[in-house]
């Protein structure tokens, strides 16, 4: 089952201790809540068709492409196993559908050492290249999942705020494109569980958007 967006049951959520706070029914209307979030569902539809109106889907197909994610931090990225394995399953999803070719976490790890995978995160350009060579990836696609936890006094419960950074890079590790997807909940600490609703919410976006970079790039007259 697909988890409700994000940002609509944390606003239900907190609009509705709030309303039990305050005691008026006055302070929000669920009626108007549901017609936001119907708007932001239409925009985000028609964001997605945009991007893939760009035609260069041909030019992507049975391509291989590598998806790897790691937390950021300030110490820099962090592999972690298989702790974001479901997360890359929903984005190989999105890019099998652009009929791209996608690698199992398991093939992933059979072919490609630890070392190498960090190599994806420390912009080593050889070690990309011979890394992606093993699978016989032309792109890459990493993500780094950066979160933190705060109180939030006035509801009484843990915020928690998760951002994904993803870079869509060739496989000699030059970049073509970015993109972000961010969101909050009150949800206690669950920070792993929350990334992959985040990813089930937004991953589409995402990998348009990428899309579209990739497809205008390809696109423009080499000089």
């Amino acid at each position: 089952m697909k988890p409700a967006p994000l940002r609509a049951a944390s606003r239900l959520l907190c609009c509705g201790l709030l309303l039990a706070a305050t005691g008026s029914a006055r302070a929000f209307s669920f009626a108007e809540d549901e017609k936001q979030g119907a708007a932001e569902e239409e925009g985000r539809r028609g964001r997605i068709a945009q991007h893939l109106a760009v035609p260069c889907k041909a030019a992507l197909r049975n391509q291989g492409i590598l998806v790897a994610l790691a937390d950021q931090t300030a110490d820099g990225y962090q592999l972690q196993g298989s702790k974001y394995g479901r997360h890359a399953a929903v984005i190989n999803q999105k890019l099998k559908a652009l009929g791209l070719k996608t690698y199992t976490a398991e093939e992933q790890r059979a072919r490609i050492a630890q070392a190498e995978m960090e190599a994806y995160f420390r912009n080593d350009p050889d070690a990309a290249l011979a890394a992606s060579s093993k699978l016989g990836a032309a792109f890459v696609l990493k993500g780094g999942v950066s979160t933190r936890t705060a109180y939030n006094p006035v509801v009484r419960l843990p915020e928690v705020y998760v951002t994904m950074h993803f870079t869509l890079a060739a496989a000699d590790g030059r970049t073509i494109s970015t993109a972000t997807a961010k969101a909050e909940s009150y949800s206690g600490s669950d920070t792993a569980g929350m990334a992959l609703e985040l990813v089930h919410e937004q991953a589409e976006e995402v990998v348009a958007k990428l899309y579209n970079d990739y497809c205008r790039a390809a696109g423009k007259p080499k000089k």
